[in-house]
């Protein structure tokens, strides 16, 4: 019996436990076969599918009311919260754990917490943690401090409350790890005094517990906290990104021919006399994909998208395969990216360059002229890109510039037909439902020295527009095909969106005279008692969604009314929230925001391992083999699914930490701003050139006492009833900028009237 046949054993016993003797006798285990159920309880165990109670039995995490799988997220006042890996029956939201109840956990941390009790009749509950499965930090990065009590690095992720002591023993790194650093010189360390004050990297050799904090030792020297560029590797270290590719892989990657033999080339399709181009950005380094577009005689449209071969050159269980499999997706910073792949393959021998023979897997596609897939054709080939085109350039090229369309005269009418055809796949994609949130970017802009000038807006062009479609329709053909072979294969999913925020969202779009629907989103209302002291029994109103199905035309609808309405970027941003995340299965459930019935990614093998996986599973198909088991797939989907989580939260907070630091300079400068939320503390405005927002505390606001009205989601006055709305415009001078927390705190400004002496309050 394998471990998940031995886990469904346990989870159907009375109320999910059983003994050791009992599963011997129930499952019929003699002699040799006993040590097995033993091993396959063990592993069960450590995975936290089950738990070893006290009393000899073996209970079913997922079976039960008592213990509760997942990860732990702390609060820097200390308390936190156990987020369920799975819904517990009769429980609501988080597990929440008090200070105490926290026993050495750290923030991030895989965890079984014990439920308490249950808080009320809402469901909500408080347990503490129990066991912990896995550890999300092994190592620490913070600012080395000398101490009273001796040496401490202080975390720099403020959710990390525990200060980690350093032996002096342990204070000083070895030379060739003091510093790591791309382009800096070796720091020399030979006294732990030197380092008091300096960014650090520690290793965790104990995690303490029972009162006791973290021990570890330094094993990297990052520099001091205002060196440049010295925020980007505190970001790598905090998120625990690998940034340096190991000897054997980057043996093999040198390893690699830089040239096709004939012999690769006999069994492929040749598409090098094609005009075929890449289309990327100006900054892009490394090219995975390719297309052209020509008229067929019928009046249809053939799509060629080419797509990197990297699955040639990565074969599974290598070195470099194990790397990129660790690494899950290449992540990108405003000014250096750490790539999935050794700069050999991402940036040469696997890049699509212009004028060299390369590698691909095609996606063949027939559309007709209301833009429906007619037929598809998969195959192996070889290209000779043409022209590395930018986005910029091609724009220009359709916006009838008369310089880039000479020098690009015999490919103009090439890139006019790609227009026609994105134009007529977007408006089938719109047809269907698809949602298109066309919100803008932040770019972050810097001086030649590196140095940030400022954030803009990124722009979306229909250059832009022309390889998105193209690689969706790439995309969604693969992921067809694939699931009419009946093999096991990835999906990128989007599941529908939680009833409960939808509502959250309605309430806020209502004020501004919106729905996501043709009426009002259904609920439920109920009383339920609740105790307070002394006895006294209060109720309270409980509205909870209904059951609905939300449609994607409904987003869609909305996102078209409110185009270039002030109230836009708000709303679109309140609807990406009330939307789930996108993730990797092994199951295809669909894509909700695309109104796809088959997805998944094929298009970036260079940048993203799933892609790298598709090209495997497609080529398998092709050749009539199967290239790996449904198991092995939902394993992958799920690493993927968090190693893409983690660099887009990377990513997020360092363009923060940037946006930040750039506006300290800028402390007693006065704004203009729009209100994109409020709260009982205050409201968040999001300053109108800047692409930055921040807290105008509810106390600073001058000649009044104003009161957060929750249902309304209003700022109002006391005295004067004046409102602060979502969507205002105001006016606000910057007071303060915390750089560690990257938080901007402001303050209302208003011109003094002429005759009205100056309050205390206003600026």
């Amino acid at each position: 019996m394998n471990d998940a046949a031995l886990l469904d054993h346990i989870a159907k016993q009375p109320k999910g436990r059983t003994s050791l003797k009992h599963l011997f006798k129930e499952l019929r285990v003699k002699g040799d076969e006993r040590q097995a159920v033993e091993e396959a309880l063990e592993r069960l165990t450590e995975t936290g599918d089950i738990i070893a109670l006290r009393n000899g039995h073996f209970e079913a995490t997922a079976a039960s009311r008592e213990f509760v799988v997942g990860r732990v997220t702390l609060h820097r006042d200390g308390y936190g919260f156990l987020v369920p890996d799975r819904p517990v029956p009769g429980m609501k939201g988080d597990v929440f754990l008090g200070r105490d109840s926290i026993r050495g956990a750290m923030h991030g941390d895989r965890a079984i917490a014990r439920i308490i009790f249950f808080t009320g009749r809402d469901g909500r509950a408080e347990g503490e943690i129990f066991r912990i499965l896995r550890r999300a930090h092994p190592t620490v990065v913070g600012e080395f401090r000398i101490t009273r009590r001796g040496f401490r690095v202080v975390p720099f992720d403020e959710r990390m409350r525990d200060w980690v002591e350093i032996p002096e023993e342990f204070a000083i790194p070895p030379a060739t790890a003091q510093h790591d650093r791309i382009g800096t010189s070796a720091i020399e360390i030979h006294d732990p005094q030197d380092l008091d004050g300096m960014i650090v990297n520690a290793e965790v050799l104990d995690y303490g517990d029972d009162g006791e904090g973290p021990v570890g030792r330094v094993i990297e020297v990052l520099g001091h906290p205002d060196d440049f560029g010295i925020d980007v590797e505190i970001i790598i270290r905090k998120f625990h990104i690998p940034h340096r590719f190991p000897d054997d892989v980057i043996a093999q990657a040198k390893a690699v021919p830089g040239s096709i033999s004939d012999e690769e080339l006999q069994d492929r399709r040749d598409f090098r006399g094609l005009p075929i181009v890449t289309i990327d950005g100006e900054t892009a380094r490394d090219f995975d994909d390719a297309v052209l577009v020509d008229r067929l005689p019928n009046g249809h449209y053939a799509l060629q998208v080419h797509i990197a071969d990297v699955s040639h050159y990565i074969q599974p269980g290598t070195p470099i395969d194990k790397e990129a499999r660790l690494r899950g997706t290449s992540v990108y910073f405003p000014d250096r990216a750490v790539p999935m792949l050794p700069f050999e393959l991402s940036t040469d021998i696997c890049s699509l360059k212009p004028q060299v023979d390369r590698l691909v897997v095609s996606a063949l596609i027939e559309f007709d002229r209301q833009g429906d897939p007619v037929q598809y054709e998969f195959c192996r080939g070889v290209i000779r890109s043409a022209e590395r085109m930018t986005y910029t350039n091609v724009h220009k090229i359709l916006e009838g510039d008369a310089e880039q369309r000479e020098r690009y005269a015999p490919l103009v009418e090439r890139f006019e037909l790609m227009q026609e055809l994105a134009q007529i796949l977007t408006r089938k994609r719109y047809r269907r439902g698809s949602i298109d949130f066309d919100l803008p970017e932040p770019v972050i802009e810097f001086d030649a020295e590196g140095a940030m000038t400022g954030v803009s807006r990124g722009p979306r062009t229909m250059a832009n527009r022309i390889i998105e479609e193209f690689m969706l329709a790439a995309n969604e053909a693969v992921a067809s095909h694939l699931d009419a072979t009946g093999h096991a294969s990835v999906y990128r999913i989007h599941e529908q969106p939680d009833p409960k925020r939808v509502l959250e969202f309605e309430d806020v779009a209502a004020q501004f005279g919106y729905s996501l629907g043709e009426g009002p989103v259904p609920v439920i209302k109920h009383r339920v008692k609740e105790r307070k002291a002394h006895g006294r029994v209060e109720y309270k109103e409980i509205i909870t969604p209904g059951e609905m199905k939300i449609a994607s035309k409904g987003y869609q609808k909305l996102v078209a009314k409110i185009e270039g309405k002030p109230e836009e970027r708000i709303l679109s941003y309140l609807m990406l929230r009330s939307l789930k995340q996108a993730r990797y299965s092994e199951r295809n459930t669909g894509h909700f925001a695309l109104a796809a019935t088959h997805y998944t990614h094929f298009t970036s093998p260079i940048r993203r391992y799933p892609d790298l996986i598709i090209h495997r599973l497609l080529t398998a198909s092709l050749a009539g083999k199967t290239y790996s088991t449904e198991t092995e797939l939902k394993m992958i989907s799920e690493e993927c699914s968090t190693t893409e989580r983690i660099a887009a939260e990377a990513e997020r907070e360092l363009v923060e930490w940037k946006k930040a630091k750039f506006m300290e300079e800028r402390v007693g400068e006065r704004f203009e701003g729009m209100i994109i939320s409020t709260a009982k503390y205050g409201m968040f405005v999001e300053l109108a050139d800047l692409f930055v927002e921040g807290l105008v505390p509810i106390d600073t606001l001058p000649d009044d006492q104003y009161m957060y009205q929750e249902k309304v989601r209003k700022i109002v006055g006391h005295r004067t009833k004046r409102e602060f709305s979502i969507g205002d415009r105001i006016e606000v001078t910057l007071d303060r900028v915390d750089p560690i927390e990257r938080k901007l705190q402001f303050s209302l400004w208003e011109p003094r009237q002429p005759g009205k002496k100056k309050n205390k309050y206003r600026q």
